[in-house]
């Protein structure tokens, strides 16, 4: 190694020796951020804590809500129709159905709403002597039920029957549909629902080539639904539109009254028109 580097390196030594080192202190604030900080309350634990407490006090409680109480009816209806389809369809006591349903926690107001109110003004449950049953829309027992429902529909002009409403009132629907075959046809609506119709086989003959081709040629674009539903009236047949998807009519807007419109006052007095005198132009000189 050079000897002027070290030379210069044993130099730097003994001014870096000789050179005092002063340590700073900490300034007090620093010296304060050792301390333990208090932990912060979070305001939303504190509110929850607070709400629980109030629920635990019997301020608030879910089971008294109006939101639980039509949940429970919702409940107790979807049981007693799906045990309707199953076949199940006899009556059944309150306390039965709270027992099937597992509702057994709720309390004697709400039992009281269910037996005056609730369970005897809903459309779908029949009450007889105190029991419940699900009342649907068409009460059909087998398939021949079904059949005689759909024929008489066919020969008053009726139309079909939902599909819905036959699942809703014949116990083990679909295999009494399966059962039919032949004798039933669906139609299947815009919407996507299903409709049973009667086949009537009677009514089934071969029809000449000739008269379909005269069928076919006939332009029926000019006939809108409201025509056509205009002419099965005056043939005395009823459609369908009444059970399929109603149509939204527009608003209408209000029209806005003109300002010109001239303002009518009640007169009074009208038997004195030859009695009074007008002043409005001031006091006439007297005569």
């Amino acid at each position: 190694m050079d000897p002027a580097l070290l030379r210069e390196r044993e130099l730097f030594k003994k001014r870096a020796l000789s050179t005092p080192a002063v340590e700073k202190r900490q300034a007090a604030s620093d010296s304060g951020s050792h301390k333990k900080k208090k932990p912060k309350v979070d305001k939303d634990s504190s509110s929850g804590s607070k709400h629980t407490a109030e629920s635990s006090n019997g301020n608030f409680n879910i089971k008294t809500s109006s939101g639980y109480k039509f949940g429970c009816l919702a409940k107790i209806v979807n049981y007693m129709k799906t045990r309707h389809q199953n076949g199940d369809t006899h009556f059944l006591t309150l306390d039965e159905i709270l027992d099937e349903t597992k509702l057994l926690d709720i309390s004697m107001k709400q039992k009281q709403w269910l037996m005056t109110e609730a369970l005897v003004n809903n459309p779908k449950i029949d009450v007889r002597d105190g029991t419940y049953g699900f009342k649907p829309k068409y009460n059909l027992k087998d398939k021949k039920a079904l059949l005689r429902l759909l024929d008489k529909h066919d020969q008053l002009g009726l139309g079909g029957v939902l599909l819905d409403d036959v699942e809703e009132g014949l116990p083990n629907s679909a295999k009494a549909i399966k059962a039919l075959g032949d004798q039933i046809i669906f139609v299947t609506r815009p919407d996507k629902k299903k409709i049973l119709f009667y086949n009537d086989k009677h009514c089934q003959f071969v029809v000449d080539e000739e008269f379909q081709k005269l069928w076919r040629s006939v332009p029926v674009d000019s006939m809108d639904e409201e025509k056509i539903e205009e002419y099965l009236k005056k043939q005395g047949i009823s459609s369908m539109q009444e059970t399929g998807p109603k149509k939204v009519l527009p608003v209408q807007k209000r029209k806005k009254q003109s300002g010109n419109r001239k303002r009518h006052f009640k007169t009074h007095n009208n038997h004195l028109a030859g009695v009074l005198e007008d002043y409005s132009d001031g006091v006439p000189a007297k005569k």
